[in-house]
């Protein structure tokens, strides 16, 4: 059985794992629910001020992913790991990477598409579904921005060993740093009935989080090489890479 596998279902009993169920809850709620929300807060359109602050902090975090990368990236293939509706893609193929842009959300990959300018559509290939599938192929490079802050901290840990497996230079992914602040928006949250709110985010501490990837056999290979925090108005998310040393 290989790895992804291994997080997609409990081998004790062969009943969805608590990583396919969360998942199973994102790529409904982001499909149905948020797809015509999501589609304007990642336009140009104008929003109200608590989702301008939200726009303004994933501008800052997607640049912040960009300049861990080379600027060069011809011959080089990347994993953009739950790539909504296509913003960091479209930067990184415009360096000469080929792109694997998936997502869970069909609707969002659609939107992708046709926001792509014509001159890259040679340079992405837009999927639907896991990124976890071996299908996919192996990879220079995987960033996973704002893709895992629905997860717990061991299934966040399990996913990037899953992908270092395939990875064969960095990865680099977001969470949601534990803050008292955050920690009260996120019992605020919880008191909305479920079926009007999003997924929770999950809140994780860094250091905590270092030390499970530490302690990761799959990662012993890998290494921290950059850590960073974005925090604008309603945005908290922080950044990691790992590098393979």
């Amino acid at each position: 059985m290989n790895s992804s596998q291994t997080i997609a279902t409990d081998s004790s009993n062969d009943q969805p794992s608590r990583y396919e169920h969360r998942r199973g809850q994102i790529e409904t709620y982001f499909d149905r629910t948020a797809a015509e929300a999501w589609a304007r807060l990642t336009s140009a359109a104008p929003v109200g001020r608590i989702r301008a602050t939200v726009r303004a902090g994933r501008d800052r975090m997607r640049q912040t992913l960009l300049d861990w990368l080379p600027e060069e990236l011809a011959g080089r293939r990347i994993l953009d790991a739950g790539c909504g509706t296509g913003a960091f893609a479209v930067e990184v193929a415009r360096r000469g990477a080929h792109v694997v842009a998936i997502d869970l959300s069909p609707t969002l990959i659609d939107l992708a598409r046709e926001r792509m300018p014509d001159d890259l559509r040679g340079n992405i290939e837009w999927r639907s579904g896991d990124m976890l599938d071996p299908a996919l192929g192996k990879f220079d490079h995987v960033v996973a921005m704002d893709s895992l802050i629905h997860y717990q901290a061991e299934d966040a840990v399990r996913v990037i060993s899953s992908l270092a497996n395939r990875t064969s230079k960095s990865i680099a992914f977001t969470f949601a740093p534990s803050n008292p602040a955050l920690e009260v928006m996120h019992g605020l949250g919880l008191l909305f009935p479920r079926g009007h709110r999003a997924p929770s985010i999950v809140p994780i501490s860094p250091i905590k989080l270092r030390q499970r990837l530490a302690t990761a056999p799959e990662l012993s290979a890998w290494k921290v090489a950059n850590t960073q925090r974005v925090s604008s108005g309603f945005y908290t998310s922080q950044a990691m890479e790992l590098n393979l040393q």
